[in-house]
């Protein structure tokens, strides 16, 4: 089952998507406080009510959500920035501000060189989760999306702290939400791209994730508890951009896509700094 946000005005609900329309099934708050109730109607739900072009999407997660991303997750892109493989994960948070759905423009902030792509898998919490074991961690996943973590390196760089960079305007561009049963176990293996301007800068698999779902979300679980709706962006595969010789970065103009086995494309075309709100 996919699922999506769809906006009008300040309300965000909650909805199926099927093909190319959507079924708002709860506003996003009241689907997250009652997951027992609101998906078994959303997986009985066998066609679209709206064309998906007549609707504003959005993340379909609640503005109460904690976006806990981790950093160095992958064997490769550690390497490939000359760190040895972090004992403990590098975790490091967004706020719900920055994610936008597919789609959504997203501006290079004044005073950088560019925006630089991360692509990965994002999990949805679906329960909630305090001294989780990593089994019952794992089992407590809602589902899936495809996810960039788009980042402003300078201002990244500034401090050892990566707050600011990575909180630029429209900077989270999130997908459809794959429930976890459709996707399985990313040990298994999904497949990460990442295209500009339909080049491939990066070609990784989750399988080469250092920490996997349910460590990464027992772990996090005994400092602070999760509540469904809650988000883990898992990590990005090697690729990027700052470390390539000379560094490349996304300008306006350009188009990134980041395309994840069974989680789909997520499209984010690029603009410049007039563009922010």
């Amino acid at each position: 089952m996919r699922l999506v946000g769809i906006r009008e005005r300040r309300r965000v609900d909650v909805a199926v998507q099927i093909g190319d329309r959507v079924t708002p099934i709860a506003e996003v708050g009241d689907f997250y406080a009652d997951l027992d109730h609101w998906l078994p109607q959303a997986r009985r739900t066998d066609t679209g009510l709206l064309p998906v072009s007549h609707v504003d999407l959005a993340p379909p997660v609640p503005p109460s959500a904690r976006v806990v991303c981790v950093g160095l997750n992958y064997r490769a892109h550690a390497a490939e920035g000359g760190f040895t493989p972090p004992e403990h994960p590098t975790v490091f948070g967004r706020w719900v501000a920055s994610l936008t759905a597919g789609g959504t423009p997203a501006p290079v902030p004044a005073g950088e060189p560019g925006l630089d792509w991360e692509g990965e898998v994002a999990a949805v919490v679906g329960r909630r989760l305090t001294d989780a074991d990593q089994a019952s961690a794992a089992a407590a996943v809602l589902g899936y999306a495809a996810f960039n973590d788009l980042t402003a390196r300078t201002a990244q760089k500034l401090t050892g702290q990566w707050t600011l960079g990575k909180n630029a305007d429209r900077s989270g561009p999130m997908g459809p939400l794959v429930t976890a049963d459709e996707v399985g176990d990313l040990a298994d293996g999904l497949r990460v791209r990442t295209r500009v301007n339909g080049e491939t800068v990066q070609d990784g698999n989750t399988r080469d994730m250092i920490f996997n779902v349910g460590e990464l979300l027992s772990r996090i679980s005994r400092t602070f508890t999760l509540e469904p709706g809650d988000v883990l962006a898992t990590g990005t595969p090697e690729g990027v951009g700052y470390v390539r010789k000379p560094p490349r970065f996304l300008r306006p103009g350009d188009v990134v896509e980041v395309e994840i086995d069974r989680l789909g494309v997520l499209r984010t075309p690029i603009v410049g700094p007039d563009q922010r709100p």
